[in-house]
């Protein structure tokens, strides 16, 4: 379902299955969500047992819970498309959700703008306060700050039009001594942090949360180099749904089949094919004893990372292939330097 958008005459069943697949994430707890651009994120999860208001119809899902809140609209334009990466030592996935590249952008404000009352706020009690853009240019997505406080949102006025890292702009420490709510918007729904911005030296909390890396976002990608997204499509949110291997927190447990294999069903429908064709061949040669691949598919960086991949989701399942340590050793050594490793600001 990525690439071109399907014909007028599926339009219904375009947006029933986009509606289908939005509604299983939202209301599982296991699935994080974040919305944003590189080196400015926005993320949103839940505790099993959290509260939450959910809201699932036609049109969009929600979930808002005492911590943050998200909501994505369901728009027949929306391109789910599922993709996997190494990291340092094992593996990552998501779903992004994307736009055409020509229908993805934002206002891409580069100073601090006032936008006015925040009346599209995920809950009645937010919608008087005041939305600050703070005119990062990023272009699939508005980085915002919410203020409930006119002492603070009067200070902010009187810095209006000047970019917020200027050298001398006081408009960083205000905003930090604050606390407001973070607020990212796209074109497709919108993010709500309403915890503490952590300090600098502190960690970032468990949770729904921000991040604002102002040298990746010079960088002006729109995601991280190792998401191998078709080039006519940009990233408007995503969702992670549960890994095999690693808890929401990213703390290592035993292998779960049921989670991989959810995983790699979305992976098949929403995928890139070509991959998935990689993957299947370097199960279907490690199962027969072959040998490893000597090929191109090395100087292939999309056919490498399937590749390596696949091998580290064998061994994870402690696959009893006598060729799986060749190949491991062929294609992936671990503990060596890889252009293909997540340099993503978060990981999942």
């Amino acid at each position: 379902m990525y690439g071109k958008p399907r014909s007028s005459g599926r339009r219904l069943a375009v947006l029933q299955l986009l509606a289908d697949l939005l509604t299983e994430h939202i209301r599982n707890p296991l699935t994080q969500w974040s919305l944003g651009t590189f080196g400015g994120i926005a993320e949103f999860s839940r505790a099993p047992d959290e509260p939450v208001k959910l809201t699932t119809s036609a049109q969009r899902v929600a979930a808002v819970t005492a911590r943050g809140g998200i909501a994505i609209r369901i728009d027949a334009a929306l391109r789910p498309f599922a993709s996997e990466s190494t990291t340092r030592l094992d593996w990552s996935h998501r779903v992004a959700l994307c736009l055409p590249r020509d229908a993805c952008a934002m206002n891409r404000r580069a100073a601090l703008t006032e936008l006015g009352a925040d009346t599209g706020a995920l809950r009645a009690e937010d919608r008087d306060d005041m939305l600050f853009d703070l005119g990062l240019d990023a272009l699939q997505a508005d980085l915002c700050i919410r203020i409930s406080d006119s002492a603070t949102a009067k200070q902010l006025r009187e810095l209006v039009g000047r970019p917020v890292f200027e050298p001398g702009n006081p408009a960083m420490g205000i905003i930090l001594a604050a606390n407001p709510h973070r607020v990212f918007l796209s074109r497709i729904g919108r993010v709500e942090v309403y915890q503490k911005i952590p300090p600098v030296t502190g960690k970032s909390p468990e949770g729904p949360h921000t991040h604002v890396l102002p040298k990746l976002l010079k960088s002006r990608r729109t995601h991280a180099a190792t998401e191998l997204i078709p080039d006519d499509l940009v990233p408007c949110a995503h969702f992670y749904p549960a890994h095999p291997i690693k808890d929401g927190n990213g703390d290592l447990r035993p292998f779960d089949h049921a989670q991989h294999d959810t995983f790699q069903r979305l992976l098949d429908v929403y995928g890139s094919p070509r991959s998935i064709d990689t993957k299947r061949k370097v199960v279907a040669a490690i199962d027969d004893e072959q040998s490893p691949w000597v090929s191109d598919q090395r100087h292939d960086r999309a056919a490498r990372t399937a590749i390596r991949v696949a091998l580290r989701q064998m061994k994870a399942q402690a696959h009893p292939s006598r060729a799986l340590p060749l190949w491991l050793e062929a294609f992936d050594r671990l503990g060596g330097s890889s252009e293909d490793e997540d340099a993503s600001q978060h990981g999942h």
